[in-house]
């Protein structure tokens, strides 16, 4: 049965502060209505090779989105490409390289900001460039998105969390509030969601370190988690999802053809 889906990547958390921080989530998980589980990033341990990564499937080394700085078109199949080419509708509001990946690159503000595209594969979207544009605007294009479009998928991207670890590293006050403040927020949003009919994965790209930075074997920087909600999901404490699964997984929820691996042990 198809369901639609929703993933929040919250650019930048780490696992343990995720454990002890997600007040609202943790609530879900403690009423049996959601499981958190530990994933571990692939490498290297940075943004864009890891956005592509988990909306691929594929690792960076076989990808060659290697870094930061490779600004091309992605040439993988990306969730958004198998739901859109099965007559499903998408979306994302996230941080420009998400648009350079899948719709066009180089990035274009003017064109590229706000997009209606309805034979790309991101049809619709809402992309910020600025590390610091707050999480409580970004949900809120989300939810725009959701309410003007009803996508069966929406990628949903927020970059606070990961930008106070860069400024400030990974132990300190800054960064554990913004991790705390993604949560408040969520809690705003997620009640609805769920009643929509949503399925809903919350996870992180990277970890973050002390040095202010993401990009080594530490465990702090390899370490992210994964929330799942909604009535599709067995919660079962055994699954040990990968991230490179994630991709075929939420093509599995969306009911989309896709030769993608996957965690079954996710699902009911």
């Amino acid at each position: 049965m198809p369901h639609k889906t929703l993933l929040v990547l919250l650019d930048g958390l780490n696992y343990q502060v995720a454990e002890h921080a997600m007040g609202h989530l943790q609530a879900y998980v403690g009423a049996g209505k959601a499981a958190l589980y530990q994933l571990e990033c692939e490498l290297p341990a940075l943004s864009r090779p890891l956005y592509e990564c988990i909306l691929t499937g594929v690792a960076p080394i076989d990808s060659g989105i290697v870094h930061n700085n490779v600004t091309r078109l992605s040439n993988q199949r990306s969730v958004f490409h198998y739901a859109s080419e099965a007559g499903r509708v998408t979306a994302a509001a996230a941080y420009h390289w998400v648009s350079e990946l899948y719709n066009r690159s180089p990035f274009n503000a003017a064109r590229d900001r706000h997009t209606v595209a309805p034979h790309q594969p991101i049809q619709f979207g809402h992309f910020y460039w600025s590390d610091h544009y707050p999480d409580s605007h970004l949900f809120a294009d989300g939810e725009d998105l959701r309410l003007k479009h009803e996508p069966d998928f929406l990628l949903i991207h927020p970059m606070n969390i990961d930008d106070a670890g860069h400024k400030h590293g990974l132990d300190s006050a800054q960064y554990r509030n913004s991790a705390r403040g993604a949560d408040v927020i969520l809690a705003d949003y997620l009640q609805g969601w769920l009643q929509a009919g949503y399925q809903v994965m919350v996870t992180a790209d990277h970890g973050m370190n002390n040095d202010r930075s993401h990009n080594g074997l530490l465990p702090e920087e390899r370490q992210v988690p994964l929330f799942v909600l909604g009535d599709a999901f067995s919660l079962d404490p055994a699954a040990r999802p990968r991230q490179t699964e994630l991709c075929g997984t939420l093509c599995e929820l969306l009911g989309v053809p896709h030769d993608k691996p996957l965690c079954r042990e996710l699902l009911k």
